[in-house]
Order: C-alpha cells, then sequence, then structure tokens
C-alpha cells in the first residue's frame, strides 16, 4: 500500500509553492523591532483586559497544587512491546499537563497561533473530501469542532484522556476517551487522515503510534503531525548561557529523559514517519517569536500571540514535571516561576522556537 504523508513539525501542502515558501520562513533571521525593544514600561502579550455517559473514574479527576489533572489510567505502569523483545514502560501516568478550565485557554491560543501560521488553514495536506478523520490527542477539542464544520460529510473522531471538550458538537463528529499509547481498536484502513499535533512528552514510543497510523490509514491517506518544542533559540546570541531561558530548556531535557517521554519529538519526526512506511514525507518548519519583537507583521503578531500563550501556560506545563519528576517542592516551582515570567518580559531578549 501507498501512503503519502506530509508530517511536519507543520505537514507540507503543495511542494512546489507552499512548501518552498514555508522552508524560507524558517531559514531565515527574524527581522527585529528596535523600537520594540527600547520601549519601557511594563510588558505583557495583551492587556488585562483582552483576557478574557462516562466512568467515573475518568471524571473523578487528580487535583494538586490548585490544577486539575486527568485520572484516566493515572499512575499506572503502562507496558507495550516495542520492535524486538524489548518492553518500554510509561510512568507517572499517560499525561502531565492539567486538564483544567485554564490548560483550556492555553489550548485555545495555540489553535490560534497554529491558524496564524498556516494563513487560516487547519491543516497543510492536500485533502482531497476525506471520508473519516482521526485527531488524536485533540485536547479542548477545538480543532476536531473546526475540522468537522468544514468538512460535514467526514465523520471525524477526536480523542484525548479527558473529557473536556465541548457537550456541542457537528453531527458528524464524536469524542471519544482513549489513550492513543494502547493498541487500537478500530479496524485497519479505518482513516483518510491523521492529525496529530502539540504532543510533545506524551507519548513514550512514537514509532509504535507511527506504526498504528499506518496500519489504520487508508491507501493513499495522509497523516498530519505538527510539533513544537519548549527548547528555545535566539539568531543574535541574546539567550545567554546560564539564562533562564537556558535554565528551562535543560529542565525539559531533563524531565523528559527521566519520566521516558522526549521533548523533542520535533527532530525526530520526519525519520519515524519515514520508518513506519510513509512516503512523499515532506517537513516544514517555522519559527515562533516569543513576544512581539519582531518588524515582520506577520511574526510580530505571531510572537504576541504566543507570548500570550507563554503566560497563561507556563504554570500548566512546569508544575507537574518539577514537582513529580524533578521532586521541586511547590514553593521552588513558584519561585522559578516567578524569575521566569520576569525574563518573559525581557525586550532585549529575541527569543523563538521551532515548530
Amino acid at each position: 500500500m501507498t501512503f503519502k504523508t506530509p508530517p511536519r513539525p507543520c505537514a507540507s501542502p503543495k511542494p512546489n509553492l507552499s512548501g518552498r515558501l514555508l522552508h524560507m520562513d524558517a531559514n531565515r533571521e527574524i527581522p527585529i523591532d528596535q523600537d520594540y525593544e527600547d520601549a519601557s514600561g511594563e510588558i505583557s502579550a495583551f492587556d488585562e483586559s483582552s483576557r478574557t455517559s462516562l466512568a467515573s473514574s475518568i471524571t473523578q479527576y487528580r487535583y494538586e497544587n490548585g490544577r486539575r489533572y486527568h485520572s484516566y489510567r493515572d499512575g499506572k505502569q503502562i507496558y507495550y512491546p516495542t520492535q524486538g523483545l524489548r518492553w518500554l514502560r510509561s510512568r507517572i501516568g499517560q499525561y502531565w499537563a492539567p486538564n483544567d478550565d485554564q490548560s483550556s485557554i492555553v489550548d485555545t491560543i495555540a489553535h490560534h497561533i497554529f491558524l496564524l501560521t498556516f494563513d487560516d488553514k487547519l491543516f497543510l495536506a492536500p485533502l482531497n473530501n476525506p471520508k473519516r478523520a482521526l485527531d488524536v490527542g485533540c485536547g479542548n477539542g477545538i480543532w476536531a469542532l473546526d475540522f468537522a464544520e468544514k468538512y460535514p460529510e467526514t465523520e471525524v473522531v477526536a480523542t484525548d484522556l479527558s473529557p473536556i471538550q465541548s457537550p456541542v458538537a457537528p453531527p458528524n463528529l464524536r469524542f471519544e476517551i482513549d489513550d492513543c499509547c494502547s493498541a487500537w481498536v478500530y479496524p485497519e484502513n479505518s482513516f483518510d487522515y491523521i492529525h496529530i499535533r502539540m504532543l510533545f512528552a506524551s507519548v513514550a514510543d512514537w514509532p509504535a503510534l507511527y506504526r498504528e497510523c499506518y496500519t489504520h490509514l487508508a491507501p493513499g491517506g495522509y497523516i498530519e503531525h505538527a510539533e513544537t518544542t519548549p527548547i528555545t533559540k535566539s539568531d543574535d546570541n541574546s539567550i545567554a548561557p546560564g539564562s533562564m531561558w537556558e535554565n528551562q530548556g535543560n529542565l525539559a531535557l531533563a524531565a523528559g529523559e527521566k519520566f521516558g517521554k522526549t521533548f523533542v519529538q520535533i527532530i525526530h519526526m520526519k525519520d519515524q514517519i519515514t520508518a513506519a512506511g510513509f512516503v512523499d514525507v515532506t517537513e516544514v518548519r517555522f519559527k515562533w517569536p516569543v513576544g512581539p519583537w519582531s518588524n515582520d507583521q506577520k511574526l510580530k503578531d505571531l510572537g504576541r500571540w504566543n507570548m500570550h500563550m507563554w503566560e497563561q501556560g507556563l504554570e500548566g506545563w512546569t508544575l507537574a514535571l518539577l514537582t513529580r519528576v524533578m521532586r521541586w517542592s511547590y514553593d521552588q516551582v513558584k519561585d522559578w516561576l516567578r524569575r521566569m515570567r520576569a525574563t518573559l518580559l525581557d525586550r532585549r531578549l529575541h527569543v523563538y522556537q521551532e515548530m
């Protein structure tokens, strides 16, 4: 069987046009807005005024340090086979991020950032009226809702560990509580399109997941995987050795290594998707500034929203990892968050993420 896949840190649409343009965006340095850097006063991505029937075991959430976390398979050690005779163990539950209202806000901000990045497109794969689509790890379900409305004739399935999605959905969309790291129960060749987005440090065995995708995609179907990483960079070396930005990146790498789920899947995606059997694999990279420091208007807007996402998401991204995995106290984490938030406000730092 032949499977065409634009994986991505963003998948690629028509390679003769969009792929070339998108690669150019990722390779050039981000232009700096000197007026932004020289300005004084308080800085924030947005003004305060702009912030605006299941089993009981699934909804009996875990509450910890003021945040709510999923309970589905929480704390269990999950074993599943990898290639050969090795077995891989997934530790500290299945997912480390909260599933509360604050986390849903972060999901919605991220969705908007992807729309800005893709010029208001929900995906980049060259789809042609897919009959069935699967959204893996759908979070609050906002992408699946938009996709189902765009393709009313497509049967859309969206899965997640937590039942936090909207109770109001188009008739062609079904939300399911499922663990994508367990054996899939769908028949082979079930889907024409599989969408994965922002599951960094959520999957212990990515090659196994890609093989499940290959098995359950119909011939000619597409997988599209959009990923980012908390490891930040700067083209002008404004991230100094020993800085908070370097510190948070090193902490993410150390935590991922310690509990067996990488934060840098972005660098392995193309090779692993190809190894799963997919063909015509296209990888496209983007840069997301953290803060509106670029003089390119689109990147400035992206940076403003990305900074807003960091402001809203930083606590949820770090609390469980630093307390459960790195064994920090809650007070230590709060002090680290205070220093990290202060670093976010430093106009001299021209920081970006790759996706």
